[in-house]
């Protein structure tokens, strides 16, 4: 039996179950080429042991100086490919594909010394494959092929300077039987590990690329909800302004004039037409046209107090619990984007509870960068299903066309700026949006500093 090129061809270590597959992102190329380095130093140091117990303790006489120094070439080899690839960011398949090539050298010629074909382990090949094809496109895994099956019918042509002797009539007794039985051993067990790493991976990958499709299909239909409101908006312009007139023109009336119960209705139905206008131009200004107020510059604490007195103002809400806990105000560019996605959460929370909706906000974090915006409400709270589902278009228990927008375009709002939405529910009841914002997405650009240079070019 010759145990040694155990570690020689297949470095049998729980490294080796990290590795990914080659349509990974780039960064899969670096991992995998560190663990054929750690995995490689394993062999090394099974190489050098087993070398020993074979030659001293099994008294099978092995060319002793030229296995070490093959094992010699191998550890510079690999201490080599540690210093060249730890600074980089990338490893092409070429590498890999080198680096294998190099490994299936090395157990080519420790087979060659220790037994040729005779030798029981031969079958480690196998392994130097499987890594192949796991690590590999198509064109590269089939490389290693041939190298394997070249490095086999070389030492059918050409027998090494030893043999071993097989009697399988022994049965276990004999080495090659033993041998045998530890090769087929060694190689079931990897190759049941690797088809289970293998298909991890291949589940975490298929996630991933669900969960880019998901967002794709999210931001395209965000995309087409934009171009459907800028076009309602536009179309909106007209009927609102007619209105205003016609508002203005009953104002004068005789009838109008003589009774203030109509003169109230009136205020009120001018009051909604105004909220009516500010909508369009929001979602114009949201889409970008011209006709949209430009951003301003503002403070945290203006934008805030402005945003609940406007909302207050225009929604029947019987109490609303606001409260801001800001140490320091900080200068801001007032965003609508941010303005509509708060009211929406603020709508949301008044659909569910008309009697109480409570708004806290905050600076967390260690520097005071992160802006906290707590929505609180006393309503039947949110379902598991909806908590489950939360940010995905029409996730709603409202039961009418159209439900569970806010929600969703707020959290892709939060998204673009930096930041996340997250829903609970309270105890003992109540429901929770906890809306977390970068404060650097808000503030406003800083100049850039004057170049020293240019008073000398002057």
């Amino acid at each position: 039996m010759d145990p040694r090129t155990l570690g020689a061809g297949a470095p049998a270590s729980p490294a080796l179950f990290e590795l990914a597959p080659a349509d990974e992102a780039h960064g899969a190329g670096l991992r995998n080429m560190q663990q054929l380095i750690e995995l490689r130093w394993y062999a090394i140091v099974g190489q050098v042991a087993t070398i020993g117990f074979v030659h001293f303790a099994l008294d099978i006489e092995l060319p002793l100086v030229t296995m070490l120094g093959i094992a010699g070439c191998l550890a510079a080899f690999n201490l080599a490919c540690l210093v060249f690839w730890r600074p980089r960011q990338e490893v092409g398949d070429l590498a890999l594909l080198a680096a294998l090539l190099v490994d299936v050298a090395a157990l080519t010629a420790q087979l060659y010394l220790s037994g040729g074909i005779t030798n029981p382990f031969l079958f480690l090949y196998l392994l130097q494959v499987a890594l192949g094809a796991l690590l590999l496109p198509g064109w590269a895994a089939w490389v290693v092929v041939a190298a394997a099956c070249a490095g086999v019918l070389g030492m059918v042509v050409s027998p090494g300077p030893v043999t071993i002797h097989a009697n399988p009539a022994r049965g276990v007794a004999d080495p090659y039987v033993q041998g045998l039985l530890a090769c087929f051993l060694l190689t079931a067990a990897l190759a049941a590990l690797f088809i289970g790493r293998i298909a991890r991976i291949l589940r975490d990958r298929d996630a991933r690329l669900a969960a880019l499709r998901q967002q794709a299909v999210e931001e395209e239909h965000i995309v087409r909800m934009g171009l459907l409101a800028s076009g309602a908006a536009h179309e909106l312009g007209t009927p609102l302004a007619t209105l205003s007139v016609l508002l203005g023109d009953w104002r004068r009336m005789a009838p109008f004039t003589e009774h203030p119960d109509l003169q109230q209705d009136l205020d009120e139905m001018q009051a909604q037409l105004e909220r009516c206008k500010s909508i369009v131009t929001g979602i114009l200004l949201s889409a970008g046209d011209a006709r949209g107020e430009a951003p301003a510059q503002t403070t945290l604490a203006t934008f805030l107090d402005g945003l609940v007195s406007e909302w207050s103002a225009t929604r029947p809400v019987r109490t609303l619990d606001y409260r801001r806990h800001l140490e320091a105000d900080v200068p801001i560019i007032s965003d609508s984007g941010l303005k509509q996605m708060i009211g929406n959460i603020l709508d949301n929370a008044l659909e569910a509870s008309p009697d109480w909706v409570g708004m806290e906000v905050r600076l967390a974090g260690g520097d005071r960068q992160t802006l906290v915006l707590e929505v609180s409400d006393n309503g039947p709270g949110f379902s598991e299903q909806t908590l489950a589902n939360f940010g995905k278009p029409y996730n709603s228990t409202k039961g009418r066309p159209g439900g569970g927008l806010g929600l969703f375009l707020s959290l892709n709002v939060a998204r673009s700026l930096g930041g996340r939405l997250n829903a609970s529910n309270r105890s003992p009841g109540g429901a929770r949006v906890v809306l977390e914002l970068p404060l650097a997405a808000l503030l406003p650009p800083q100049p850039d500093p004057p170049d020293p240079d240019a008073d000398d070019d002057e």
